[in-house]
């Protein structure tokens, strides 16, 4: 069995010494970048760990793993494009170092090497993985869709955040988990409440990400703190403020979200300060704490020893307790 850091340094090894022989250089160079300022790996080390629990040969699927890292990337350098943002794990995001349209044709170009590099996979698994990688895809675009559309209206309701993050960001880490399963060739039944482990566990990890962005450190986090508050991002923490606020705090909360023109830095100040207020901290960390739950009692129920389990719980556990 492989540590979390072990397979961490594989991918890592993996991508740097990926080929980028196409031309031009020029369209090639932001996707380079962008694999290279690092991150946590979270989903093809999800990925191996996952393969890790049926087999012992998880340098295997480094291509497919780094598929989906390819792939996620890519959906963060258009999220940055659209929100605007600055700054990506400490560095410019792809449109600031460069220009929009290069962000634009970079990254369509990113998501054809993420299916190229997935489609090398063994012909035996080949099917089920490229059905899995496409309904995954469309549904995070779905969930992408539906976060932007939330933006301008302001009777999202709590369930309707749920599936949206659901959508965006845990069919992702449900894939990574599914798809190191099936290339094991788990059982059925294993393969499904991986999914749902990884489908619970990226509810909990997008629920935390909303917190981080509005108590978290910007030198931890990677990117400056309030960018959901300054967007109007509505996030379980401003649905929940706006529901369980008082009539007051619901004016003062509404004024800022309908604000056309503001300094920022008094608005994510403003808003903070009406989640203390409400106690939105709290209520977000025991719902995070519900779903964290939620997956490891699905993981329960996968048919192989506690002992090979141990690696994947030690690593959810690390990805649940990053700082604040």
């Amino acid at each position: 069995m492989y540590t979390s850091d072990e397979l961490l340094q594989k991918v890592n090894a993996f991508i740097d010494e990926l080929p980028y022989d196409r031309q031009p250089f020029s369209l090639y160079e932001p996707i380079r970048y962008v694999l290279s300022i690092g991150g946590k790996r979270i989903r093809p080390v999800l990925m191996m760990l996952a393969y890790n629990l049926y087999r012992e040969d998880p340098e295997r699927i480094l291509m497919q793993a780094v598929a989906l890292e390819t792939y996620h990337n890519y959906t963060l350098l258009h999220d940055d494009l659209m929100d605007n943002a600055d700054v990506r794990r400490g560095h410019q995001t792809v449109h600031r170092r460069w220009d929009a349209n290069k962000a634009i044709l970079s990254g369509d170009s990113m998501l054809v090497l993420a299916y190229d590099r997935m489609q090398q996979c063994d012909s035996r698994h080949l099917p089920q993985v490229l059905r899995l990688f496409t309904e995954t895809a469309l549904e995070i675009g779905e969930g992408q869709e539906y976060d932007m559309s939330f933006e301008t209206r302001n009777d999202v309701t709590e369930e309707e955040y749920i599936e949206m993050i659901r959508l965006k960001t845990s069919v992702l880490l449900a894939c990574a988990v599914k798809m190191g399963a099936l290339l094991a060739d788990a059982s059925d039944d294993d393969v499904m409440n991986l999914y749902k482990f990884g489908e619970q566990l990226g509810l909990a990890f997008q629920l935390q990400d909303d917190l981080l962005d509005v108590y978290g450190d910007p030198r931890v986090f990677g990117k400056a703190i309030g960018g959901d508050i300054t967007s109007n991002k509505k996030t379980y923490m401003l649905i929940n403020a706006v529901n369980r606020a008082t009539p007051a705090q619901r004016e003062e909360l509404m004024r800022w979200i309908t604000a056309r023109e503001f300094d920022r830095d008094e608005k994510v100040h403003a808003v903070t300060a009406l989640y203390d207020q409400i106690g939105i901290r709290a209520l977000c960390e025991e719902k995070i704490n519900f779903y964290f739950n939620e997956c490891r009692k699905y993981l329960a129920k996968v048919g192989v020893s506690d002992e090979r389990k141990q690696m994947l719980l030690d690593y959810t556990d690390e990805m649940m307790k990053r700082k604040k």
